[in-house]
């Protein structure tokens, strides 16, 4: 019995206000995707922020229907940020068959798609299937899994550039008051799942090449970003995002523009929730 899942592919903020929220993450120096809407039973659209080996998405509802009625409700009673991270695996169908052997249960394995605006004026269409563990699987927030059916119309090479060097997602930190008992149960989810702990903060590595998630108690999480509002953030899901850059002075200068209070950590430079939809967002050269 083989565990399918192979680290974090991406992760999404689902905010209040999806234009405005594009609007921020341009400001900081990101490129952005064309914005993508998914079926008008969805009634929900995305940009995506893509980097070589992962991405965020910023996930935002246009119009209330049944089937979004669980994240109108997530937003009204938690807050926007960042709410979900998705992790890789090869097939979908085969992983929930996978995962059920080890005695790791799952729901919401389904397929869709959804047009996608090129950067060349073009339309393609992005194809996946996912399927989600099940809540009494994950201590907080929401993991499940995504298989790529077209990773060409996802990673395109236009939106890999990005004006504040940002290239990959280093690490997804979350509050836990409780992080010995939520780290191996976290750690359950990958096939490599590790804990290990690092400066009083509890780490899960989630598999080769893909960034860990990182535990701590909310005053270890203020110690972490002096000055921010940590009340800015969503509650009961994640709180940060630790992104990697080549430059961090050409990082710097993009915060600097978008005239954002910085605040300067022990291995770079964030910024608050309030500029950034709900997360924190840390910069750490690569």
């Amino acid at each position: 019995m083989t565990h399918p899942v192979k680290g974090i592919d991406h992760c999404f903020a689902l905010v209040d206000d999806l234009d405005a929220a594009a609007a921020q993450y341009k400001a900081l120096g990101f490129t952005l995707s064309p914005r993508g809407t998914h079926s008008a039973a969805k009634g929900t659209a995305n940009y995506t922020i893509m980097f070589p080996d992962d991405y965020f998405e910023l996930l935002g509802i246009l119009t209330p229907t049944e089937l979004n009625a669980a994240h109108r409700e997530t937003l009204a009673t938690m807050g926007q940020g960042l709410h979900a991270i998705a992790c890789r695996i090869d097939d979908a169908e085969a992983a929930a068959k996978a995962l059920g052997d080890l005695g790791i249960t799952t729901q919401g394995l389904g397929s869709f798609s959804r047009p996608v605006p090129l950067p060349d004026g073009s339309e393609g269409i992005a194809a996946f299937s996912t399927v989600s563990f099940t809540p009494d699987e994950t201590p907080f927030g929401m993991v499940f899994m995504c298989q790529h059916k077209t990773r060409e119309t996802v990673w395109i090479p236009e939106l890999l550039d990005h004006a504040n060097t940002a290239c990959g997602i280093e690490a997804i930190l979350a509050i836990s008051e409780t992080p010995e008992e939520d780290a191996p149960r976290f750690a359950r989810l990958w096939a490599e799942g590790r804990v290990r702990t690092d400066d009083g903060l509890t780490v899960i590595e989630t598999g080769p090449n893909s960034a860990p998630l990182i535990l701590a108690t909310a005053a270890r999480m203020a110690a972490l970003y002096p000055g921010l509002d940590l009340t800015g953030t969503t509650k009961g899901a994640f709180t940060a995002l630790r992104l990697k850059v080549r430059d961090m002075d050409a990082t710097k200068h993009c915060l600097t523009d978008a005239n954002v209070t910085i605040c300067e950590t022990t291995s770079g430079l964030a910024v608050g929730p309030e500029f950034s939809a709900g997360v924190i967002l840390e910069f750490v050269s690569t």
